[in-house]
């Protein structure tokens, strides 16, 4: 596809999976009344509750409630649909992957993202928060082949790693998405500068859905974000619950991409990273 519309999904997800998912699918529903090809939605976005509450959310990938339920939507709407981020159950009592999935038209889970950098922070006057007492860290990246192009798979946290982002663009990424719970505190002034980072280094695309509102801990900063591969902001997300769309130029891309090659020009041989 040459433009490919994408919608980023906005929510204020709390702790009653019923009434998230209801949410959840009366936004997909209007991404795809806006003409939507893929639809992206926020970190936890069926359930954020205390640590407690977690065991009875978590689901197994192949027969859970959330999982059957976005693919049933992909499929009626017939379009894709990245499933945020969920609770994915694990052999080893209350520890979960925070897991991300993508469908195709199909409702087939064609992607599966398990996230790798744990948000563990202790900042002074900020957030103190340790995901990694109740989660764990996901070993492998991963890319999409979707919609003629691929599509990278990262969660919040992630976005600080810009090698992470880096390997998904040599493995032919051209779109980035980041689903995100970022905390108020941190996302005033870091959000929008990694994310423009992010696409600008690798002159992709990236596509930034997020979560607003109070959470166990923290206050979410919402600003649910498209950016081009030039680094501009194309759309942008009001504080409250929404959907924003935007189209993605992919002839833009290649074409950036060729006159200012910099992903061609790096020079392996020259980094040690040892």
């Amino acid at each position: 596809m040459d433009v490919i519309k994408a919608a980023a999904i906005q929510m204020d997800s709390q702790n009653d999976k019923e009434k998230n998912l209801e949410v959840a699918e009366t936004l997909i529903r209007d991404a795809k009344n806006e003409g939507a090809d893929l639809v992206t939605l926020p970190e936890y976005f069926n359930f954020i509750g205390e640590e407690d509450e977690e065991e009875a959310n978590a689901e197994n990938i192949e027969d859970g409630k959330t999982v059957r339920f976005l693919s049933e939507l992909a499929k009626e709407l017939n379009i894709w649909v990245q499933g945020g981020s969920i609770l994915e159950l694990t052999d080893e009592k209350n520890k979960y992957y925070n897991t991300t999935l993508m469908f195709n038209p199909k409702g087939e889970v064609v992607g599966k993202y398990r996230k790798i950098h744990l948000f563990d922070a202790d900042v002074n006057d900020g957030p103190s928060f340790l995901e990694s007492n109740t989660k764990k860290s996901g070993k492998e990246i991963v890319t999409v082949d979707a919609l003629n192009t691929k599509i990278g798979m990262s969660i919040c946290f992630d976005i600080r790693f810009p090698e992470l982002y880096r390997l998904q663009a040599l493995r032919g990424a051209e779109i980035f998405l980041v689903s995100a719970e970022f905390t108020l505190y941190t996302g005033k002034d870091h959000w929008e500068p990694l994310l423009r980072a992010r696409a600008i280094e690798n002159q992709g695309y990236v596509i930034a859905p997020g979560q607003i509102g109070n959470k166990p801990g923290f206050q979410s900063y919402g600003k649910s974000m498209i950016i081009d591969p030039w680094g501009n902001v194309v759309a942008t997300s009001p504080d409250n619950v929404g959907v924003i769309v935007a189209n993605l130029d992919m002839n833009y891309l290649r074409r950036i991409r060729k006159e200012l090659p910099s992903l061609k020009n790096r020079q392996p041989a020259a980094y040690n990273l040892s």
